[in-house]
C-alpha cells in the first residue's frame, strides 16, 4: 500500500500534541493503513515496539471487546510491559461500547498519544465534544484520490496510460482494495463493501426491519447521485412501485447514509442572497464504484458521474462546497478555503455553442475575482474572459488548485 502523504503530514503536524487524532471514514477507504503508516513512523523515529499499543477491533482476536470495560482492560494490560510514552491505536472505535469512557481514562492515566478510526460520522458526537472539550483533531480520509491510483500503479511496477487509468477510476472509483483485484472481480468487492456497510453499520445498528424498502430507497438515491433530491420525488418513485414511506422515515434513512459515509449530502447556497437553503440539496456517493456496481455501467452516465469524481475530490482538498444559486441558474460548486474561493462548472463535453453558452455563462454572472473554471474531458482549450477551461483529468492531478 502506498504512502498517503497527504494524510501522513496533517498526522504529523499533531504528532505528540495532546489532541487526540481521529481519522474518520467510509469502510475500507484507507484508515487502518494510514494507522499503520503512522506506526511506522514512530518506529522509525526510535518509538520501541512494546510502547505502541495496536488494537484493531475488526481482528477476531479482539471480537470479545464490546465494552469499555473489556478495552480498559486489554490496554492497561498491554501497557504494563512499556517504558515512558505510550502510543495507543485503536481501529474501528465505534464497535465499543461507551468507548469515550476509556479514551478520557487514558488521557488522566497514562502518558500517552492517542489515535483512534471510525466509520461513522456521528462517532464525535455531542457527548465525545463535550467530554474532550476541543482536545481532538479529525483526519477525513477519503477512497484513493486518481493522483493515488498512479502513484500506486507505479509503485507497484505497472505502466500507467493516463486515459486508461481516468477510465477505470470512473467506472471502479478509488476504493484502495480494488486495486489489487481482477477486473472481472471489482464489481463483487465492491458489493461486498457495499453489503458491510448496509448490515453492519446500518440495518443491525438502526434495527430497521423493512429491510426490502431500506435498500430500494437506497438503490434510488445511488441512481440519483448529483440530481436534485427531494421527498416529493422519492415519495412519487415509491408510490409507483405501490410503497409508501413517510417524510420521517426518508429523512431518518438519508441520515442513516451519511452516517455510515457512504452518500456526502451538498446544500445549495444563494450567491447573491449570501445564505444557505434549505431546499434542493443533492447527494454524491464517497465512491463513484458503488453506482457501477449496484446500479448501471457508469460510461452510461458520465457526466453524472464526472460531477461525482470533482465534488469528492474538492472535499479531500479541504474546500467547504456549496451548490451556487445566481438568480435563476445554477454554479456546480461554489468552494470556499480559509481566504481562498474557487468556482466550478462540470461538464462531460462543450458539444455545442448552446453548451459552452450555459457552462461560461452562468460564471461570468458571478461580479467578483475570485477564479472560476469550466472542467471538461476536451482536448481543446475554451477558456475565455477570464474563466479557465481545464480537462478533469489536469484538474484532477493539479492538487494546488
Amino acid at each position: 500500500m502506498i504512502r498517503r502523504e497527504e494524510y501522513l503530514k496533517q498526522v504529523t503536524d499533531v504528532m505528540e500534541s495532546d489532541f487526540i487524532k481521529v481519522f474518520i471514514g467510509i469502510r475500507r477507504s484507507g484508515k487502518t493503513e494510514l494507522m499503520l503508516s503512522t506506526i511506522n513512523m514512530l518506529k522509525e523515529n526510535g518509538v520501541k515496539e512494546e510502547n505502541i499499543i495496536y488494537i484493531s477491533l475488526e481482528d477476531k482476536k479482539y471480537y470479545d471487546i464490546t465494552d469499555y470495560h473489556v478495552l480498559d482492560e486489554t490496554v492497561y494490560s498491554m501497557a504494563e510491559n512499556a517504558t515512558g510514552r505510550i502510543y495507543i491505536f485503536i481501529d474501528e472505535i465505534q464497535q465499543v461500547n461507551k468507548w469515550e469512557k476509556s479514551i478520557i481514562g487514558y488521557k488522566k492515566a497514562l502518558d500517552c498519544d492517542i489515535y483512534i478510526t471510525g466509520s461513522n460520522s456521528k462517532l464525535l458526537s455531542t457527548e465525545l465534544s463535550t467530554l474532550l472539550a476541543g482536545r481532538y483533531t479529525q483526519i477525513n480520509v477519503y477512497p484513493f484520490s486518481f493522483n493515488e491510483v498512479i502513484q500506486f500503479k507505479k509503485e507497484e511496477g505497472m505502466e500507467v496510460d493516463e486515459k486508461e487509468t481516468f477510465n477505470e477510476y470512473l467506472t471502479y472509483g478509488g476504493m484502495p482494495g480494488l486495486l489489487t483485484v481482477k477486473k472481472n472481480m471489482k464489481n463483487n468487492a465492491l458489493r461486498d463493501i457495499y453489503n458491510s456497510i448496509i448490515v453492519d453499520d446500518i440495518l443491525t445498528r438502526h434495527s430497521i426491519e423493512r429491510v426490502d424498502l431500506f435498500k430500494r430507497f437506497v438503490r434510488y438515491l445511488i441512481n440519483s447521485t448529483a440530481q436534485t433530491f427531494s421527498k416529493k420525488s422519492i415519495k412519487n418513485y415509491l408510490k409507483n412501485e405501490n410503497i409508501t414511506m413517510n417524510p420521517e422515515t426518508i429523512n431518518n434513512y438519508t441520515e442513516y447514509l451519511q452516517e455510515a459515509l457512504f452518500i456526502m449530502r451538498l446544500r445549495r447556497k444563494d450567491l447573491i442572497g449570501k445564505k444557505e437553503m434549505s431546499t434542493k440539496e443533492k447527494y454524491y456517493l464517497t465512491d463513484q464504484g458503488f453506482h457501477h456496481a449496484l446500479i448501471d455501467d457508469n460510461t452510461n452516465w458520465i457526466p453524472r458521474i464526472l460531477e461525482n469524481i470533482v465534488y469528492i475530490e474538492l472535499l479531500r482538498r479541504g474546500y467547504d462546497v456549496h451548490v451556487g444559486k445566481v438568480y435563476d441558474k445554477e454554479v456546480d460548486f461554489e468552494c470556499r478555503k480559509e481566504d481562498k474561493k474557487i468556482y466550478i462548472q462540470v461538464t462531460y463535453l462543450l458539444a455545442s455553442e448552446q453548451t459552452i453558452e450555459r457552462e461560461f455563462g452562468v460564471l461570468e454572472r458571478i461580479r467578483d475575482n475570485y477564479p472560476k473554471y469550466v472542467l471538461s474531458q476536451d482536448e481543446f482549450n475554451f477558456s475565455r474572459n477570464g474563466i479557465i477551461h481545464m480537462r478533469i483529468i489536469d484538474f484532477l492531478k493539479d492538487e494546488d488548485i
